[in-house]
Order: structure tokens, then sequence, then C-alpha cells
């Protein structure tokens, strides 16, 4: 596996199985987005680089249900986790010299 950003997508498909569409963003240019569509009334979240975009919304992209409020709440609990595993490292990062892994340098 590549140290580069990069973005993957994959879309496997198969007789008689449900397509499944993979994105991983591994890139400083990843931008998140939320918001309300105007058109619709109902709110999005979005995840996009120059490779690939992914939005959520609503189901059926109709009224706000009790699933919509568990997927919002997953996914906030979720972002809230990656927040503080990335926080955590990036202290430790910081608090061990640069080259003290790499005895080559």
């Amino acid at each position: 596996m590549s140290s580069e950003p990069y973005t993957y997508v994959t879309l496997s498909m198969s007789r008689d199985s449900t397509p499944h569409l993979g994105i991983s963003f591994h890139t400083p240019e990843l931008r998140v987005r939320s918001g309300l569509l105007r058109s619709d009334v109902r709110p999005y979240l979005s995840l996009s680089s120059s490779e690939a975009d992914v939005h959520v919304s609503t189901t059926a992209a109709g009224p706000v249900t009790d699933a919509d409020l568990d997927t919002a709440r997953d996914i906030f609990n979720a972002a809230a986790r990656y927040l503080a595993e990335c926080e955590r490292l990036h202290a430790e990062q910081s608090a061990t010299p640069k080259d003290a892994h790499n005895p080559a340098a």
C-alpha cells in the first residue's frame, strides 16, 4: 500500500448479489461538508476529494425518521472517536523526535 495520499474507489458486482461500492479517502484534499438541501428540506453530509464524492442524507429522501436520527448519532459518535484517536496519535508523534524511529537518519 502506498504511503502517498490517494483516494481508492472500487465497485464489485457479482451475478445474483447486490453491488458493493468501496471508497477510501487518504488525502489532504478531503472536504467535509454538511447542510440542508433547501429543495427537499433535508439534511446532508458530504465527504469529497478530487476523485470521489460520498453524500449521506435521510432515508428515501423523505421526512426525518427515528432510523435517520440513529444513523446521524452513529456518524457523530464515530467522528468523535476518529477525532480522539487523531488527537492522541498527533500528540504522541509530536512528543517523539522525528528521527527516533529511523535509524538510517
